[in-house]
């Protein structure tokens, strides 16, 4: 027998929305239900293999159901924006794949699903309807199966309903489980049934009279009294609710079955909505001719030979715009350049004559003549190539001005680029090497050469796009004027590392075991017993079972011991606060003593890796290791920096922002009476807590100060009440005052701080100084939760990302006076406000100036920047 699907697309399409959590492709699109709905879609064609396929959807147009009962699905709360906004996706899909969309005006889904389908058992084939809604079991026949998925943990599992399915379930046959609507009602579309009879009773009824109307017939002998009652007085109930619940099989809809039939639904068009939306793992379905898929690797050459080489880099240099890239394997060797000009790219491979010399110089060449050059990723090619002062500013990295664009996204490969600015579908990275790795592959290999000829192409057509884009965005001079030099100032703090003492790191790492130690023996002295004090489940009972300790609750899993719930209850209790130490002091060890120690290198120094196109704010992020994150909040920890020293006679000079932020807030919001406390060098903490607590400034305690810190800084994070009063252990009511009061004392940060929420919601986006934007998505959002956040965001991006353009300017402004002054001394590390360098002694009284005058003059706010500098032989003497 041949073989029909049908699918309830609504349902289906709700269903996936519910079960995968939230995703966003990179134009802000929510795509979670229509990946859910794809994935449901794929398992049942997979399974079922059929002849024939639809998917059939409601209308907004009122159904015969709404005529005959107004309230029909009243209580049906308005399906939310997120999946609202998902609903043409999905249709744009299927009919991508040239799957049929069943709608008709008046009826719904269902109908036409209950049409198609017993039309299709009539004509001898056998019926698949998939949906979420149960309404359909009374379609189940020997011939009509009804697939209803439910989302577990781990994927998708799917029920399966014929005839004998549903009357095992049920007690009654398909055709039956209207009566029991009928008479139960369904809430979910709002079907009243009769008051006082649930499932049971219902099911009772119909098992025993067939139908309404017999129960009706009978109604003096039903059993319990009030069942009899109710249908004796409303029966006219029963009968609508009965005609509200019956599926209409003979719906004038008719399904063109020719056009029904499966045929590949993995078409081009398919294929490149399947990318728009970056459902990567679903590419893998689509057997996409990539010389149809794109014309571009037909402008590809390679060569390895001499001579070859010489003639085309001779053709390259009569060109004014140039794309370039320097490709390198997984372990960072050289391995061959790609160079595109406005027509052909050219892959150029390491081998023989050919060597990473000879084309590192052929390219420095090249971009002496060249007007522009354009590239992705600079700073990772420079660990092997180093473009001369004279050419930098002609070089453009496509990835930064991609992430400008949009910061949310985290990764900018070359492919979502040709999609974004050039509407191209390419072949990514990983689509090109499948399991391959690129040291495997011998230079002749045309996989190669293709990884680096995509990359060069890329870059060079895709960035004048961009730049437009920019310049229309106002971002034009902060990519041309702070993240392009940045690049340099990265890649040479990157070379130069810094210098991290092994034995010291061993010393502490020993110090660190022996106080573990203690603190094991002390907390199992205090619960009377030893125990794993790593495992949540084994802690939890020791603490709130057998101590008795009040202020857990117990879950499935156990007791929480998160470090909110027994930060709460450290004062009052030592092994806690025992416990507290116990997890700093290992995570100590771990992170730094053992972990810092695998990444020094032969040369003693650490270099570890920046990154500028990562976080959404634009502050710099550092990895392998993170030595932003080295912790300065407790003594134990502020002693690692005790392992970092200069070089042998040299010294640290660290210069830290002081209040960066606040200062920020007060020029951006401006505050006269912020603006005043900070030209007049009054303590801003001080004022606060004067203002706040409506005290004489000179008598304001330690701990009004501490406080106000935490008001001063939880309104740059646009703390709430309930916030605050867990910060500082209040009231919610009394951090509600605070706040007022902090509001009432500085008016014009409230302002400002409600202009950027405002702002954040009309525009889409909230913009820094230096015109940096950064999306805000969830401001659109319909949960209360996900909203509240992007008040947060809208409340502190402009301050976090002006300081954190004020600190890149700052960076670029200090590294190239040192270069221009040819100082020895050289920049070793940023850590959000503050940057390190490392000077002979004799130069240090030059960096300091140096420092002072570039760190300062980066602003010309009304409020100035101040700095703190420091030196020492290692890092914590010069913090």
């Amino acid at each position: 027998m041949e073989k029909i699907v049908l699918i309830d697309g609504h349902s289906i399409l709700n269903r996936a929305y519910y079960g995968v959590p939230d995703l966003t492709n990179s134009e802000g699109l929510h795509t979670n239900a229509v990946y859910g709905f794809l994935n449901i879609m794929f398992k049942i064609l997979d399974e079922e293999k059929p002849d024939y396929f639809a998917v059939a959807f409601d209308l907004k147009a009122p159904t015969f159901r709404h005529k005959l009962y107004e309230q029909y699905k009243g209580t049906r709360k308005p399906m939310q924006e997120e999946l609202r906004q998902q609903v043409p996706v999905i249709k744009e899909m299927l009919t991508a794949m040239k799957v049929p969309l069943m709608m008709l005006e008046g009826y719904e889904a269902d109908d036409l699903l209950g049409t198609v389908a017993k039309k299709a058992e009539a004509d001898g084939l056998e019926a698949v309807v998939v949906s979420g809604d149960r309404d359909l079991l009374q379609l189940a026949a020997d011939h009509i199966m009804i697939r209803i998925p439910k989302t577990k943990k781990g994927g998708t599992e799917i029920e399966n309903y014929r005839t004998e399915d549903v009357m095992e379930k049920y007690q009654v046959t398909p055709i039956q489980i209207i009566e029991l609507k009928a008479l139960m009602g369904d809430s979910s579309d709002n079907i009243p049934g009769i008051p006082g009879v649930g499932e049971k009773t219902a099911t009772k009824l119909i098992v025993e009279y067939g139908c309404i109307e017999n129960a009706y017939a009978h109604v003096e002998e039903i059993k319990p009294n009030k069942a009899r009652e109710s249908l004796r007085d409303h029966y006219d109930m029963a009968q609508m609710s009965k005609e509200l619940a019956t599926i209409n099989i003979h719906s004038p809809f008719e399904l063109d079955m020719e056009q029904a039939r499966m045929t590949d639904l993995y078409t081009k068009e398919a294929f490149e909505l399947c990318k728009r939306l970056e459902f990567k793992n679903m590419l893998s379905r689509f057997e996409i001719d990539q010389s149809e898929q794109n014309q571009v690797a037909e402008s590809f050459h390679v060569t390895s030979d001499l001579q070859q080489a010489g003639e085309w880099l001779g053709q390259l240099k009569e060109e004014k715009q140039i794309g370039f890239f320097l490709l390198s394997d997984e372990e960072k060797a050289f391995r061959g350049m790609a160079v595109s000009g406005a027509n052909d790219t050219f892959f150029f491979c390491k081998q023989g004559f050919l060597t990473e010399g000879y084309l590192t110089s052929a390219l420095d060449e090249l971009l002496q003549t060249a007007e522009q050059a354009v590239t992705i990723q600079l700073k990772e090619q420079m660990h092997f190539w180093k473009p001369a002062e004279s050419v930098r500013k002609k070089i453009r990295d496509a990835a930064i001005a991609a992430y400008l664009l949009n910061p949310l996204k985290g990764e900018y490969p070359y492919e979502d680029m040709a999609k974004d600015y050039l509407a191209t579908m390419l072949p990514g990275k990983t689509e090109l090497l499948g399991k391959s790795k690129i040291k495997d592959l011998d230079e002749e290999d045309k996989i190669l050469s293709a990884v680096g000829c995509y990359q060069s192409y890329t870059a060079l057509h895709a960035m004048p796009v961009m730049l437009e884009k920019l310049k229309a965005e106002e971002m034009d001079s902060l990519f041309e004027e702070m993240e392009m030099p940045l690049v340099y100032a990265l890649s040479a703090m990157e070379k130069a590392g810094i210098r991290a003492d092994a034995g010291i790191l061993k010393e502490y790492a020993g110090e660190l075991s022996e106080k573990i130690h203690q603190l094991e023996q002390e907390i199992y002295t205090d619960a009377g017993e030893e125990f794993n004090i790593n495992s949540p489940k084994q802690l939890g009972l020791i603490l709130f079972e057998k101590l008795q300790i009040p202020g857990s609750k117990k879950t499935k899993s156990g007791y929480s011991t998160a470090a909110d719930i027994l930060e709460n209850l450290a004062p009052e209790y030592p092994i806690i606060q025992k416990v507290l130490d116990y997890r700093q002091v290992a995570k100590l060890k771990s992170t730094y003593a053992d972990g810092l120690a695998s990444f020094i290198g032969e040369d003693g120094r650490i270099h570890g890796t920046f990154h500028q196109t990562v976080t959404a704010t634009g502050r710099i992020s550092s990895t392998d290791p993170n030595l932003q994150n080295i912790p300065i909040r407790t003594e134990m920890g502020r002693l690692f920096r005790k392992v970092f020293l200069p070089k042998e006679n040299w010294i640290f000079i660290d210069a830290d922002y002081s209040q960066i932020e606040l200062r920020v807030l007060a020029a951006l919001s401006g505050d006269e009476a912020l603006i005043h406390a900070f030209q007049n060098g009054i303590d801003i903490h001080t004022l606060t807590a004067s203002q706040v607590f409506h005290t004489p400034l000179d008598q304001v305690t330690p701990l009004q100060r501490r406080n106000a810190k935490a008001v001063n800084f939880g309104i740059v994070y646009g703390i709430s009440a309930f916030g605050l009063s867990q910060d500082l252990k209040i009231s919610r009511k009394e951090a509600s005052e605070y706040i007022d009061s902090y509001f009432a004392s500085y008016p014009k940060i409230k302002e400002f701080l409600d202009r950027a929420v405002a702002d954040a919601k009309e525009k889409g986006y909230i913009a820094t100084y230096y015109h940096r934007r950064r999306p805000v998505p969830e401001l659109a959002s319909s949960n209360f939760m996900q909203r509240s956040f992007g008040e947060r965001i809208a409340m502190n991006s402009p301050i976090q990302g002006t300081a954190a353009d004020i600190i890149k300017l700052a960076m670029i402004r200090v590294d190239q006076r040192l270069r221009e002054e040819q100082l020895q001394a050289r920049l070793v590390l940023q850590v959000h406000d503050e940057l390190l360098i490392e000077a002979p002694k004799e130069e240090e009284a030059r960096v300091r100036e140096i420092l002072h005058q570039e760190m300062l003059g980066v602003t010309d706010f009304a409020v100035s920047m101040e700095i703190d500098i420091q030196s020492g032989s290692d890092w914590y003497e010069a913090h």
